[in-house]
Order: structure tokens, then sequence, then C-alpha cells
């Protein structure tokens, strides 16, 4: 079944609560963090997350765009988080270990993410205790990006390596995901797709949400 995480980064900030419950028919809500630092843009934190936690039952997906993660998976985690996504990138591949086992002792779903300069077989020291990889199909930092073909390759990548070592691992994809994309990310092995301007900026967010499942 393909999953629909629609992303609150092109949510109307003074309505929140309402633009959340205006996606209440996807799978998981994308929360995307970003320090400033890792990526150059600066979005929320952890009150904002504190907040969206008391005010929705829905799966929270937590991206968190942010130079070393192992500082703050702990904080996020109890803010609320269902699942944690760390770049690999952002840190020395012993602090992503040790962020990922933080995460996985405060009961949190466990995910590395992928910029498309990384290869997917970044994953391998970490795919056996997954629980999802996400790759990105533009770079981190803004939404509304045009999506990146070339990054098929890596899901398709990504997606035989899940497949030998952690079948249970879900495939993420995060970037220029619209109806034409979809079916292209799907084909290539992804089955959680991350949607922001293609949900938010649609007249009906339901419809749209339902045109993305394929």
């Amino acid at each position: 079944m393909i999953k629909i995480a629609p992303s609150i980064l092109s949510a109307d900030f003074c309505n929140l609560e309402r633009d959340i419950q205006r996606v209440s028919s996807a799978d998981y809500l994308h929360v995307d963090v970003m320090d400033g630092a890792f990526v150059p843009n600066i979005t929320i934190g952890v009150p904002v997350l504190q907040s969206i936690r008391k005010h929705t039952d829905m799966f929270l997906d937590v991206h968190l765009m942010i130079d070393k993660p192992v500082r703050y998976v702990e904080t996020f985690a109890k803010a609320g988080a269902d699942l944690l996504s760390i770049h690999l990138e952002a840190d020395h591949p012993e602090h992503i270990a040790q962020a990922l086992k933080v995460i996985g002792e405060c009961g949190v779903k466990k995910a590395v993410a992928l910029r498309p300069i990384t290869k997917a077989e970044a994953v391998l020291p970490y795919i056996e205790d997954l629980d999802l990889v996400l790759v990105m199909t533009v770079e981190p930092g803004f939404g509304g990006q045009a999506f990146m073909e070339s990054q098929l390759d890596t899901i398709r990548q990504v997606r035989a390596i899940i497949e030998k070592y952690n079948p249970a691992c879900e495939l993420e994809v995060d970037g220029g995901i619209a109806p034409k994309t979809a079916p292209l990310v799907v084909e290539a092995g992804a089955n959680v797709l991350v949607a922001g301007s293609a949900v938010y900026k649609a007249e009906d967010p339901a419809a749209a949400i339902r045109a993305l499942r394929i």
C-alpha cells in the first residue's frame, strides 16, 4: 500500500491546526525541521512539535535536517515524534549510529535520509536496524523545488538493498512529488510519498492525497 505524508512545510503556519486537520486522511504527517546550518533555512523546533502532538493523533514523521542530530534526537522523541529521520551527511558514522541507538531506546522508529549527493550504499551499515530510508529527490532546505529524475536510480538501488537486508523497512521519497512524478517513484520502489505543495496548494487537499495514492 502506498502511504502519503503531507509536509507541513507548505502549510499555513498561522493556521497550522486547521491545515493538519485538512490532511487527516493521509497516513503520516511529515514535519521538516531545519536548523540553518545543515541546510540554509530555519523552520520549526521542539515547541512546535510538542504543540502538534497535542492536537493530532496522526503518525508524526519528523525529518531532522540538522547538524549533529545526536544532540537532539532524544528531545524530539520526547516531544512526540513517531519516527525520526536523520541525515547520513550530518555527522560522522559513529555519531549517526549513536543517534539511531538513542532513537530506538526512546521507542521511536528509526530512519536515515540521503541527499542527492549520497550514494545508496551509504545505508548499508545501518539498514538491518532501520524502519525507513528517506531518499531526497531535491536538495533539502526549501519546499517547492523541481523533482530530480536522476534520483530514480538511487531509489531503485535503495529498494534492492532493503529487499536483500531488511524487507520490512519502508522507502520514503521527498521532493517534487506530484501526480506526474508519484508513479515514477512508486515504480522505482518507494512506498511512502512526501508531498507539500501538491497537497497544500490544491483546492481540495483530501482529493490531492487520493490522487497521489496511484
